[in-house]
């Protein structure tokens, strides 16, 4: 009864052996992987950069109209006039630089789908071929397997 316990054990180790393993499917993987990591970084550091010079310029344009501000006036009525402008011009910077923002986020959503469909793309032929692969390599080696046996 041992004797035939081993032979089981020694015909799943002989058969685990004779699978091979493809390490190649990994690596196309793991490539088509950090390739898409680093396609989304830079979609993301495109966007950063983009962000922060629209950031600057609006800090810049309100420095700008904060020095306007700032100048004495010859009229009391003057400085409310300065003070509406001011509200006036941050009012529509604000709506400038959200459209700008909106434009920003837009370009980022539209780039990552298409990242995404391609990655998807291209997983699903990786996965393909290394299915196929195994699966030619599993047959020729159940028979060879079973040609051992008899």
């Amino acid at each position: 009864m041992a004797t035939k316990s081993n032979d089981v054990t020694k015909m799943l180790q002989d058969m685990m052996a004779s699978i091979p393993v493809d390490a190649s499917a990994y690596q196309d993987a793991f490539k088509t992987s950090a390739a898409l990591g680093e396609k989304i970084s830079k979609v993301a550091f495109e966007a950063a950069e983009k962000s922060s010079e629209i950031s600057a310029k609006f800090a810049k344009e309100t420095l700008v109209k904060m020095g306007e501000l700032s100048k004495v006036k010859d009229e009391p009525t003057d400085y409310t006039k300065a003070m509406t402008d001011f509200a006036s011009a941050q009012a529509q910077l604000a709506v400038e630089n959200m459209a700008a923002y909106a434009e920003v986020a837009k370009k980022v959503q539209m780039e990552t789908v298409e990242l995404m469909l391609a990655a998807g793309k291209d997983f699903s032929e990786d996965a393909t071929a290394a299915v196929k692969k195994a699966t030619t390599e599993v047959t020729a080696a159940a028979k060879k397997a079973t040609a051992a046996a008899k």
